[in-house]
């Protein structure tokens, strides 16, 4: 789930692999946004330095978001979807998706109608883990206290340079909410699975996560 942000937007590759992943397991996939509003990818993740210098990467990126062209168009109503009608939820990344989402009661409902439900997972990745913040248990708890996950770490958004422009670091407001946080060496794949909770660090750990998510959602 993501959100057009007026400064910046959705990570091409934590939308783009998790969505091949979950086709290929025959997953019918709801892209859903706050409001329904048409999600628009951050230019940065298609450059060259953030893709090794893989032109034919960033090609093969580009062919695939001008696929889902029509279903990025028109996004389901976050405020409107129905938590009971899915098995799983997954969160991408971007400080897009981190501003929009980590305030939203809306995807806080829905991340909190999933967790704990028998046979339903909760994903996120990288600064998508931030759609983890607005849950709520009944007691006005937060239900992520406790639970081992990951994210974007401080130490990753302080190597890019942007730990002084972001309003919050992801990393610490898990922690600051009684998160277990276990990040993993900067920019590697990690992956943590807490039972039906399955979150990536960074980029890297958007396809394996995803991997995870079909895995947990097998095993259920």
């Amino acid at each position: 789930m993501c959100r057009r942000s007026r400064r910046l937007r959705y990570w091409a590759g934590e939308f783009i692999h998790p969505h091949q992943v979950f086709t290929g397991a025959g997953f019918d996939i709801t892209v859903a946004t706050p409001g329904g509003v048409e999600p628009t990818v951050d230019a940065v993740s298609l450059s060259p330095p953030m893709n090794g210098g893989d032109q034919a990467s960033i090609d093969a990126q580009r062919a695939c978001l001008a696929q889902l062209g029509d279903t990025l168009a028109s996004p389901a109503v976050l405020e409107e979807v129905d938590p009971a009608a899915f098995d799983a939820v997954y969160v991408c990344g971007g400080h897009g998706p981190m501003e929009d989402l980590g305030e939203s009661a809306a995807v806080g409902a829905v991340v909190t109608a999933l967790l704990g439900a028998p046979d339903k997972v909760v994903g996120a990745v990288c600064h998508g883990v931030a759609a983890l913040l607005p849950a709520r248990a009944e007691d006005g708890s937060w239900p992520f206290a406790g639970r081992e996950l990951t994210g974007l770490t401080d130490e990753e958004e302080t190597a890019v340079g942007l730990a002084d422009k972001a309003p919050w670091l992801l990393e610490t407001r898990l922690r600051e909410g009684g998160a277990a946080f276990r990040g993993g060496p900067a920019f590697g794949p990690h992956v943590i699975v807490d039972g039906d909770l399955v979150t990536g660090q960074n980029p890297a750990s958007a396809l394996p996560s995803a991997e995870a998510v079909v895995k947990v959602l097998a095993g259920r």
